[in-house]
């Protein structure tokens, strides 16, 4: 029979390690926009808890001069040929048009248009085909905490990428959500085995203020 699954990650050193928190922090918003936070479009799911955490973690990262990222998912073309097999897999990306309500940040989120800065992507990784990496370098950013949806879609694609490529990742365990309960909690668990470290969302509001 095989092992239980914590008992088979703490054997193998994948359990409770922590890579720590950064001194020089950037918060990243993954796609808390309309297509995903409205149950009307195919990809929504009510995830009003999820934006509420996420937006204390952006507002106490506002008041404290911390760089905030938002991302948003959009396709330039009405076959989404821009997201290639992406939306192959996932029609229903079609529906986020650029122009389209869908692509909007959810106005529950404190966004500042003059402020933070907005990234456009096509698929699901923030890090892929975008200016993600050359923008953090010249900020000389040093970790990343990471919010937004879904949890074992972008979210889970941005943790990788950000991991690959040297940033310390952190994830509010409250600012993140999916429409499956199930795969939010297995993933959440991955990845705090073998990528970022999931950390209470007091935590690491906490540490924000301390910076």
């Amino acid at each position: 029979m095989p092992k239980p699954k914590e008992n088979v990650y703490e054997e193998a050193g994948m359990k409770n390690n922590r890579v720590g928190l950064g001194e020089r922090p950037a918060v990243l918003v993954i796609d808390i926009q309309y297509g995903m936070t409205d149950p009307e479009n195919p990809l929504g799911a009510e995830l009003d808890e999820m934006v509420g955490h996420a937006n204390r973690v952006v507002r106490t990262a506002h008041d404290n001069n911390i760089p905030v990222i938002y991302t948003t998912a959009l396709t330039h073309d009405e076959e989404a040929k821009d997201m290639g097999i992406f939306a192959e897999k996932i029609p229903a990306l079609k529906t986020l048009q650029k122009d389209s309500r869908w692509v909007e940040i959810d106005d529950r989120m404190d966004y500042r248009e003059d402020e933070d800065y907005l990234l456009q992507k096509q698929q699901q990784s923030a890090f892929h085909g975008t200016e993600l990496h050359s923008m953090l370098t010249a900020w000389d950013i040093d970790s990343l905490i990471v919010t937004g949806c879904s949890t074992s879609g972008c979210v889970r694609a941005t943790v990788f990428d950000a991991v690959a490529n040297g940033f310390r990742t952190a994830i509010p365990d409250k600012a993140v959500g999916d429409r499956s309960i199930e795969q939010h909690e297995s993933n959440l668990f991955e990845m705090d085995s073998k990528n970022a470290d999931v950390l209470p969302t007091e935590e690491i509001i906490n540490h924000l203020k301390s910076l």
